[in-house]
């Protein structure tokens, strides 16, 4: 949101320390092919897609990476300059009236005065002990900001789904078609019943570490579950219909950008969209406890895509486990919220 202060004079490579994993080009089936996608999300048509090689971060950017980002440059998220961001309502550490409004659709996400990078939970949380956990509450528009300093960029939809597969044709998770193996979880997501009880099998309520878990074929953590990660494309439901073969970076405008891998909230009685074909969208200025971002090197420049009709733009997707977007919290908070059981 706000400008760098000043050119940091330090090399590329210190500035960004995540490692990263170099995918081979290639062709592949993108989509849903096990059938778990909802239509209204827009995974089909299964479509070939060609892409060069390209290097993306092994894991998410980390609260520690974003710190010297911050440390240097003097940056100002989005949610420090509007004062306020979602939080999941398990991780609410604030006052009562840090509440700022409970959406009537989505009663689990609060937006709370003071929630920010720095502060996940509220105003008394912090950063201790999560310096290699993801960062979160950073919008759109903060991803690009960092990127700009590393001299990276966003991977586009078809460059993530690609690194997300690991090499593994039509599977449904980085590792396969089953969710555990060998009775082990292999991200994290939510046990339990959603929104009000988590039985913690995977250890975590909120963040993991970014790199935590078995890596897929190509050397990446954690693409599902954990956060959401932002790419680089406007969203359109039925653009896999028109989509170019080769290098495909999405429509020309929109009105949100693309969110993939799910968070540590998905659940499947509400949303199973851990998996690698599955979508997401937020508007560019939003943000939320359970999403972040990772970064490709710039080796190819995203082009331009195709434009979406007003009909498509108008779309509405089934809500998921994303906050919604930043207008929504700008309502009062019931006083005792319904949740489902």
């Amino acid at each position: 949101m706000s400008a760098p202060s000043e050119p940091d004079a330090r090399p590329l490579a210190e500035r960004h320390p995540i490692p990263q994993a170099v995918v081979p080009g290639g062709t592949f089936l993108m989509g849903d092919s096990t059938g778990d996608g909802r239509v209204s999300d827009g995974e089909t048509p299964l479509h070939s897609v060609e892409l060069a090689a390209f290097s993306i971060d092994a894991h998410s950017v980390t609260n520690d990476a974003f710190t010297a980002f911050v440390d240097a440059t003097g940056y100002r998220t989005e949610s420090e300059v509007f004062g306020y961001s979602a939080v999941f309502h398990l991780a609410f550490a604030g006052e009562d009236t840090d509440i700022l409004g409970r959406p009537p659709q989505t009663p689990w996400w609060l937006g709370v005065k003071d929630a920010d990078w720095r502060h996940p939970g509220g105003r008394h949380s912090t950063l201790e002990g999560l310096g290699d956990h993801p960062v979160v509450h950073v919008s759109w528009n903060d991803a690009q900001a960092y990127c700009a300093w590393a001299d990276r960029r966003l991977p586009t939809e078809a460059e993530w789904e690609f690194a997300s597969r690991g090499g593994l044709e039509g599977a449904r998770y980085p590792w396969g078609d089953d969710l555990r193996v060998d009775g082990e979880w292999n991200c994290n997501i939510w046990q339990g019943v959603f929104p009000t009880s988590n039985d913690l099998e995977d250890g975590y309520l909120t963040t993991a570490p970014a790199r935590h878990y078995q890596p897929n074929g190509y050397g990446l953590y954690q693409t599902v579950g954990n956060v959401w990660e932002w790419c680089q494309d406007w969203y359109e439901p039925g653009y896999y219909a028109r989509s170019p073969r080769t290098a495909p970076d999405g429509p020309d405008e929109g009105a949100q950008r693309v969110l993939r891998g799910g968070s540590f909230l998905c659940h499947d009685s509400y949303c199973n969209r851990y998996r690698n074909s599955a979508r997401s969208q937020n508007t560019p200025d939003s943000a939320m406890s359970n999403a972040g971002f990772r970064t490709i090197a710039l080796q190819i420049e995203p082009g331009k895509g195709l434009q979406m009709s007003e009909q498509e733009e108008n779309q509405q997707a089934i809500p998921d486990c994303c906050a919604p977007g930043r207008g929504a919290f700008l309502q009062p908070a019931p006083e005792e919220p319904s949740l489902p059981a």
